[in-house]
C-alpha cells in the first residue's frame, strides 16, 4: 500500500477534509496531516494523544470481531468537526477530520481508496 498516495488521494475527495493522516500503532503520524492552509484545532500534544486514543478505541472494537465482524470505520461528530477512524491494515489507521457539514457518504469513497 502506498500510504502517502492514500493520504493525498483522500484530500482530493473533498475540500471539506481538514486532516488526513496515516498513523502506526506507536501513535506516530507517518504520512499526511493537516490540509495546507487549515489551522489545527488541537495542539501537537493533543494530536498525539488523540491518535493514541484512536488506536486504543480500535483495539477495543477488535475484541468484538469474532461476534460481529471486523470493523470498517468509526465516526464521531463534534461541534466543530467530524472524525473518522478507518483501519488500513493491521498496523495502520487512517484518521480523517472534516468540516461538520461534509457529506457523510464520503467515508465510502475513502473505503474504496483503501480496498479498491
Amino acid at each position: 500500500m502506498d500510504y502517502q498516495k492514500l493520504s493525498n488521494d483522500t484530500f482530493e475527495l473533498d475540500k471539506k477534509i481538514r486532516f488526513a493522516a496515516i498513523c502506526d500503532r506507536s501513535g506516530e503520524i507517518k504520512y499526511g496531516g493537516m490540509r495546507g492552509g487549515t489551522n489545527s484545532l488541537l495542539s501537537p500534544d493533543q494530536t498525539k494523544t488523540s491518535v493514541l486514543q484512536a488506536w486504543n478505541r480500535w483495539k477495543l472494537r477488535d475484541t468484538m470481531e469474532s461476534s460481529i465482524g471486523k470493523g470498517k470505520y468509526a465516526m464521531a461528530e463534534y461541534e466543530k468537526v467530524r472524525r473518522f477512524t478507518i483501519p488500513v491494515d493491521s498496523e495502520h489507521l487512517l484518521l480523517v477530520s472534516t468540516e461538520v457539514d461534509a457529506d457523510l457518504n464520503l467515508v465510502y469513497d475513502i473505503l474504496k481508496l483503501i480496498h479498491g
